[in-house]
């Protein structure tokens, strides 16, 4: 039983780290990469639909990002859909591709989304302490059960302490590369 709560709590835990670590990646920096723009979604026969299920993204040179529609007809509302998006980008585009040209972040703008990132960083630790909070529960409630006994459960919790730290270290550590990120001019 001790076994199957960790087992669990540490895959949960993993989860929310992985989702953390997708969330940042779409946190623009000064260099081009697909994952700015594949989720922004456009308006593709009446049905919002990530930009990512519509074109292929690439990414030509360090400082521009370039969309194919599949469609042709859909390129007009991906561009609408970039510009109307908070990244601060703006699509040009011919009648086959979009291209997009990264601008150089301003100091204010990297503070911003420094800002951003450590907010996106603790709600990761919040839910890294939930994910905690809710095993110790239940081993309270297996010890309250009769299912392990009170050193069993001791023990138990101390393993959790240890797994929730190790992934806050994760945490830290991917904010700490995604800082060094942004910050590089």
């Amino acid at each position: 039983m001790i076994e199957k709560t960790l087992s669990d709590t540490d895959t949960k835990m993993q989860k929310a780290v992985d989702a953390l670590a997708r969330e940042l990646a779409a946190i623009r920096t000064g260099r081009a990469t697909p994952a700015l723009v594949e989720h922004i979604r456009a308006d593709y026969h009446g049905v919002p639909t990530p930009v990512n299920q519509i074109a292929s993204i690439s990414v030509p040179e360090a400082k521009m990002i370039l969309i194919q529609p599949w469609d042709r007809s859909s390129i007009r509302s991906i561009e609408k859909a970039i510009l109307t998006s908070d990244l601060g980008l703006n699509p040009t585009s011919d009648s086959n591709v979009i291209r997009i040209v990264i601008p150089p972040l301003t100091e204010e703008r990297r503070k911003e989304l420094i800002r951003v990132v450590h907010k996106r960083l603790e709600e990761a630790k919040i839910t890294l302490r939930n994910l905690r909070r809710e095993g110790i529960e239940k081993l309270r409630q297996t010890e309250k059960n009769r299912e392990i006994s009170q050193d069993q459960n001791t023990r138990a919790s101390e393993q959790l302490q240890r797994l929730t730290d190790n992934f806050v270290e994760r945490v830290n550590h991917i904010g700490q590369d995604k800082e060094t990120e942004i910050m590089e001019v």
